[in-house]
């Protein structure tokens, strides 16, 4: 099978030829239809990520396919069901082998690009709205990086749930994009005070934030007394050093988020939040938006689009 693997650090991915695997107890093989990147895959080929896989490695963090095979103790999944799995790993491959437990089995009107592009996004927004920050309707949800992978679905979701938003991206054509999904105001990065904007709409109660640096700054100072701040990813590359205190004058709570992290320690987090996210998809109340979907062998090209800030919402490698 092929399979884009990471063979050095910060060097451009290497398409191999590789053994399809065995799934092991408690994993299934999927045969691999489409495949979301994301910002944790360019810190994974830097070798910055929170998890560091040893070499070699294929990269691919969510992947949607079809299983061909079951692992021992495996009863919930059977040969032929359609899943989309948060495997961390193996996505960029012909065929994957994945725990059982991190896939998720997909309705029959969902197609593959869709399911590729739903688990992460949807899932980090939706965990990080409603079970972390518990935001509740007519609050005011500011979203940093607003037309991003994460931070797109952070628009659509906070409106679906009844939060006034206001969307933070760079340029005019990334902000229609987020007016499109739900956002009420529009701060464009290049040119506002976001501060000073923020604050004249009555400041923030919520605070989504994958971007860090200066606008993880601005934002604190214009947030509402008892705001949450929800730390998600640095993109900026600086990591904000908070001043306590801002927090305690303004009794602000700071949520940090690896939201991967529940899949071994809280599965429960994430497994409900699907069900709920599924269910809002099925009824047609969201839809990734995936600016493109390349072929496996421009699986690099794919990447730089994220490196350089070229997509909007997501980026899908089609495998077949």
């Amino acid at each position: 099978m092929r399979a884009m693997q990471v063979t050095a650090y910060d060097q451009p991915l290497s398409l191999q030829e590789l053994e399809i695997p065995v799934p092991a107890a408690g994993e299934v093989l999927v045969k691999v239809a489409a495949c979301g990147l994301n910002f944790g895959d360019l810190l994974m080929i830097k070798g910055t990520y929170q998890e560091k896989p040893a070499l070699p490695f294929t990269l691919g963090m969510e992947l949607a396919g079809e299983v061909t095979a079951v692992g021992a103790g495996v009863t919930t999944l059977a040969v032929g069901q359609r899943i989309a799995a948060y495997s961390g790993l193996h996505g960029l491959a012909d065929y994957a082998a994945v725990p059982a437990n991190v896939c998720v089995p997909i309705p029959d009107d969902m197609d593959a690009v869709d399911a590729a592009a739903f688990l992460v996004a949807y899932g980090t927004s939706h965990v990080a709205l409603d079970y972390k920050a518990r935001m509740q309707p007519k609050e005011r949800l500011l979203v940093l990086g607003a037309s991003g992978g994460v931070g797109l679905t952070a628009v659509e979701l906070g409106k679906l749930m009844g939060a006034t938003v206001i969307a933070c991206a760079r340029g005019k054509d990334k902000l229609e994009i987020c007016r499109a999904a739900g956002a009420d105001h529009l701060i464009d990065s290049e040119t506002d005070d976001i501060r000073e904007v923020v604050k004249s709409l009555g400041g923030a109660d919520v605070v989504y934030d994958p971007i860090g640096g200066d606008q993880f700054k601005a934002a604190l100072r214009a947030c509402n007394p008892e705001a949450r701040i929800l730390p998600l990813g640095f993109a900026s590359g600086e990591v904000p050093q908070i001043p306590a205190n801002i927090l305690l004058v303004k009794n602000l709570n700071v949520l940090g988020l690896f939201w991967g992290g529940y899949k071994t320690f809280k599965p429960d987090v994430l497994t409900d939040s699907f069900k709920v996210l599924i269910d809002w998809y099925v009824a047609g109340r969201i839809k990734p938006h995936v600016s493109h979907v390349l072929p496996l062998e421009e699986a690099n090209a794919a990447l730089d689009l994220l490196r350089q800030r070229k997509a909007t919402g997501k980026v899908v490698i089609r495998l077949s």
